[in-house]
């Protein structure tokens, strides 16, 4: 199947005049979940990670992805004809080297390599299009695969609009427009162009459910000075979506209109975020604009990023909920669970179950991870039916899961010892224990006004550093209001992020240590940015900040090797764990408040 459908589109290719096609792995908006009819790569390749980037030529397919996914690659890839690039070796070629070496250069025209522009962002499409005139050929817009991938491909979802009402939101549409519009105004532009999802749903006070873990919409918008229309499917609108965007004063057009529509646009200005408005859009703007900003990060993601009052009690209350559900899993964890054979995917789905008796609640706000002994130091693992773990005798349980809630979106990382507590390594302990340390020192922080994540990831990394040990991955992602798990633009890691933490500001705290082939541990709550009071007689009056606890959940105290904790430490943990009890035992049965009481006992 995948060798006839490289067929294909190699002659394709070469009615076009192409010698190379790439297909991303990326959908027209930039998403991180994206909906099955954009499946391009993987409808090409076979292969069905996540992360990936297919190559064609004439006499090669080429399938580029990071090591997370070799193994998955290297047996789906089997028979297809398609090699896998191991792009995190040190020593494998990008895509545009790798393009710049392979092909031969007409000495009379330049070799072109074809891509949809629907599946790169601005910015991606002039980096790739610069770096192959470099090597000596030429980037052409073209859609090669829509043509060929006619039978069998997914529709677009067709989820209903449906209104998010202002008590969640906390901000009225028009309150929104109005903010976007003085941003537009700074800026000496008429319009703008929003083609994220995430957005678009905060900007509108709307949700639909067109892609997993996160209650999007599939759409675009363009705002003006005196008006807001939205581009969606007509079979997404009911009655009641229809009126909701009247009251709203939004006018609609049909999804695919939106390229005619920045045509004839009349704004002298246009304003747009480069790095997800797609190339696609951008071509369609009418030339005889002054195409003058490309701003990236758009200004409505920095606006959402700042959670205001009623958003922020949202959070608060779907981590009650959260919490019930979390204390609950963990009660039958160890009370009940090993009375018969459990594996990571039915540790997951009990999961599910118990937070899907939450009120509000929607759905899971990513898929979970539960990584059981070695699986666990595989940072973005996820189980399958195929391979999965059977969770038999003592060992380490990491389970990274979320919910989401019409209150807000929960993300919350806890690592226990299942089994005997008397059979815990020293070296897990260890490990635990300074993972715990980092947690803890970037909740205490306090930081002045204008700090951005950066400075302050090294909080949550010196007691490892000290030991010779890292993590990879970001210690904080930044979260939506029932929107997206990762959202930016702050965050907290190694990279420099030009973009200082503000008060309303949500963060993930999650530090980790992974050990190949034997365990992983991450521990991590959400955390709010706010402003801190009772700074003492000593301080010389400038404004700082510091982090609110949202998560209620207790940690492994088994795991804890106290002798490495100070005592404000211990205080911390005994003060936190005091606070979880005294919040959640009232919504719990007697024998769970019992349980809880217990894992929360000061150490």
């Amino acid at each position: 199947m995948i060798q006839k459908r490289l067929a294909a589109l190699r002659a394709l290719m070469k009615e076009k005049g192409v010698s190379a096609c790439i297909v991303p792995g990326t959908d027209p908006h930039a998403s991180e979940y994206m909906a099955e009819h954009w499946t391009e790569m993987s409808w090409i390749t076979g292969f069905l990670g996540e992360t990936g980037t297919a190559v064609i030529t004439l006499d090669k397919a080429l399938l580029w992805t990071d090591s997370r996914y070799y193994l998955q690659a290297e047996s789906e890839l089997q028979g297809t004809t398609v090699e896998l690039m191991r792009e995190s070796d040190i020593d494998c070629p990008t895509i545009p080297e790798w393009l710049c070496k392979q092909l031969t250069v007409n000495s009379l025209q330049l070799t072109q390599v074809a891509v949809n522009p629907e599946m790169y962002s601005v910015n991606g499409y002039r980096e790739l299009k610069a770096t192959l005139e470099e090597g000596g050929l030429a980037l052409v817009s073209i859609d090669l695969i829509s043509p060929l991938w006619t039978e069998g491909r997914p529709a677009i979802p067709t989820s209903l609009l449906y209104e998010y009402e202002e008590k969640y939101t906390g901000e009225s549409v028009e309150s929104k427009l109005a903010r976007v519009r003085k941003a537009l105004e700074e800026r000496h532009c008429q319009a703008l162009v929003i083609s994220a999802l995430d957005e678009i749903g905060w900007l509108l006070n709307i949700r639909g459910k067109d892609v997993d873990y996160t209650p999007c919409l599939i759409s675009y918008v363009v705002v003006e000075m005196d008006k807001c229309t939205i581009f969606v499917a007509p079979n997404k609108l009911d009655d009641a979506a229809r009126a909701y965007l009247q009251r709203i004063d939004v006018c609609v057009q049909d999804y695919d209109q939106v390229f005619d529509y920045l045509q004839h646009i009349k704004a002298e200005g246009i304003m747009y975020d480069g790095g997800k408005v797609n190339e696609a859009l951008y071509e369609a703007i009418n030339p005889a604009i002054a195409r003058r900003v490309n701003m990236s990060p758009s200004p409505v993601l920095k606006m959402m990023s700042v959670k205001n009052d009623t958003e922020l009690a949202g959070e608060r209350i779907a981590m009650h909920k959260d919490a019930v559900a979390l204390t609950r899993f963990f009660y039958w964890l160890e009370k009940e669970a090993l009375k018969t054979p459990q594996t990571e995917i039915t540790l997951a789905a009990k999961l599910g179950e118990f937070r899907a008796m939450g009120e509000n609640y929607t759905d899971d706000s990513f898929c979970t991870i539960a990584g059981w002994k070695g699986n666990g130091a595989i940072v973005h693992y996820h189980a399958t039916p195929e391979e999965c773990a059977k969770i038999e005798g003592d060992g380490v349980l990491l389970l990274d899961s979320g919910g989401q809630y019409f209150d807000g979106t929960t993300d919350i990382t806890r690592t226990i010892w299942v089994g005997n507590p008397d059979t815990i390594p020293a070296a897990v302990k260890r490990d635990y224990t300074l993972v715990l340390k980092g947690h803890i020192a970037l909740a205490r922080a306090r930081f002045p006004k204008g700090t951005r994540g950066n400075q302050l990831d090294v909080l949550a990394r010196q007691f490892l550093w000290a030991e010779g040990m890292t993590y990879g991955h970001g210690t904080g992602h930044g979260v939506g209001h029932f929107m997206g798990c990762h959202e930016g633009p702050q965050n907290i890691r190694t990279d420099n992020n030009p973009n200082p933490l503000q008060v309303g500001n949500i963060c993930s705290d999650e530090p980790g240590i992974y050990r190949t082939n034997e365990y992983g541990i991450r521990i991590e709550n959400l955390i709010a940015v706010r402003e801190a009071k009772d700074l003492g007689a000593h301080a010389t009056g400038e404004t700082f900040y510091e982090f609110e606890t949202l998560t209620l959940c207790p940690y492994d105290t088994h795991m804890m090797e106290l002798d490495r904790m100070t005592a404000e430490e211990i205080q911390w943990v005994n003060d936190y764990h005091a606070w979880v009890y005294a919040e959640v035992a009232p919504l719990l049965s007697e024998e769970e408040a019992a349980w809880l009481k217990e894992k929360c006992k000061a150490l």
